[in-house]
């Protein structure tokens, strides 16, 4: 009986809270794909492509939704926090592939908070002060920490009220889209204007890389599988349903900015969107739209530490780290010791990177991911569960592995430096691996 009971208490003390229904989870993907991506990057793939900048971003979802019916069905198979570190331990048993997949996955979250918060000190802040890129980055880091560390309830809370914001934001630059139609003004034939800097190919291919950092966080929700309250079910409506929401709204917004504005000043913009809003005949004050880009940045980089917490968490309750970042705070109920390693790796990078490298290093990084979590799923089939769960069509992950390994290739034409900074990131996480393997015996993961 007492070892009943001290088992209990042990698994109250390391397990999560499920806490998050099917319409909070949607508004999560939406919230998780919506934000820094559109607000800071689409005037980048102008530069790609010229005016046709929604083709990118088009061909974007179509490879993002391939992947997102692996890990749709991979969530409702196994609901556990760690994701695609969980899907590479079970699918080919291998610790060492665990742990740099769960590393690449770590750190993309970290790059992608970390570029939120160096574009946190761009044009739209630029509207209210102006102060230095890194300071302002590293205050915006530790706020977003005590929101992380004050619980997932509170968390994703905060982050629904943001994903409204942003939303929002979005929805007036469409509204300035719809009246600038109905009253003649903007030229959407640049809509059709194609003009790729490096070839039509190389254009659409280099465009759409690019435009995959906007789309990056479905695969994050995957993380909050162990609590959910039922995400068998509701994994599967989120994911597709946030992306079909985000493709809509992004469409419109990309149609919108290449009407008003043209690709070379959106291209050479750190604020493009609010370029739209002050060429506007629709009158909406600057500031007032800056400020919701500004939380729309924030809600990005709170999401990815939130994420990246997660994620250390699980993989200590997988034992592929040591089990201190499993501590749970016994008050709170948030990963605490994950939380102070994430943010540490962030401040890090803040310091010695910029937004490009940054937002680049994070796409770079789960586009390898992406491939092996679609190898995975079709790995997985010999793996049945009893419980019901989301099957994805056997040419979905296939095709998903290709586009994803296609778009990891230098021919996308990816600064040298992204592929350095990347390179050095895993050898890290090699490193660790090592000094990890020394500490525990030699103890491998389960």
């Amino acid at each position: 009986m007492a070892d009943t009971v001290a088992r209990a208490h042990e698994e109250r003390q390391t397990s999560l809270k499920r806490v998050i229904g099917r319409r909070v989870l949607l508004l999560f993907v939406i919230g998780d794909i919506l934000g820094a991506g559109i607000y800071a990057l689409v005037g980048r793939v102008a530069g790609h492509v010229g005016g046709a900048l929604w083709l990118p971003f088009l061909v974007a979802f179509v490879l993002a939704a391939l992947t997102a019916t692996a890990y749709a069905e991979l969530v409702g198979k196994y609901p556990q926090a760690a994701g695609a570190a969980l899907y590479a331990n079970k699918a080919f048993a291998i610790p060492f592939v665990t742990f740099i997949v769960a590393f690449a996955v770590m750190m993309s979250g970290i790059t992608s908070a970390s570029a939120s918060a160096r574009a946190f000190g761009g044009d739209y802040l630029a509207e209210f002060v102006s102060i230095p890129t890194v300071a302002g980055a590293l205050i915006f880091l530790a706020l977003v920490t005590l929101v992380n560390f004050a619980g997932i309830s509170e968390s994703v809370r905060i982050n629904v009220v943001l994903t409204l914001v942003e939303a929002f934001g979005l929805v007036v630059v469409i509204a300035i889209g719809v009246y600038a139609l109905v009253t003649g003004d903007g030229e959407p034939g640049r809509a059709l204007e194609f003009h790729p800097a490096n070839g039509a190919l190389l254009g659409v291919l280099g465009g759409t890389a690019l435009a995959f950092y906007a789309l990056l966080g479905f695969e994050d929700s995957v993380n909050l599988a162990e609590e959910a309250k039922n995400p068998e079910r509701d994994f599967p409506r989120a994911l597709f349903g946030g992306l079909l929401v985000a493709a809509v709204i992004y469409m419109s917004v990309a149609f919108t900015a290449t009407t008003l504005v043209d690709a070379t000043t959106l291209a050479t913009s750190d604020g493009p969107l609010l370029e739209v809003v002050k060429v506007a005949g629709l009158a909406f004050p600057p500031k007032a739209f800056a400020l919701i880009a500004l939380l729309a940045v924030g809600n990005t980089a709170l999401i990815n530490m939130l994420m990246a917490s997660r994620l250390v968490y699980g993989m200590a309750r997988e034992r592929i780290v040591p089990a201190v970042f499993a501590k749970v705070h016994p008050t709170r109920r948030t990963p605490w010791a994950a939380i102070l390693f994430t943010v540490g790796v962030a401040v890090v990078l803040v310091v010695t990177g910029d937004v490009g490298v940054l937002a680049d290093t994070t796409v770079l990084l789960l586009l390898c991911v992406f491939t092996l979590v679609n190898v995975a799923v079709l790995v997985l089939r010999r793996d049945p569960v009893e419980h019901p769960h989301y099957r994805a069509p056997t040419w979905a992950p296939a095709l998903g592995a290709v586009a994803c390994l296609l778009l990891a290739l230098p021919i996308t034409g990816r600064d040298g430096l992204v592929y350095l900074r990347a390179g050095i990131l895993l050898a890290i996480g090699v490193l660790l691996w090592f000094v990890n393997r020394l500490a525990t015996g030699g103890g491998q993961g389960r």
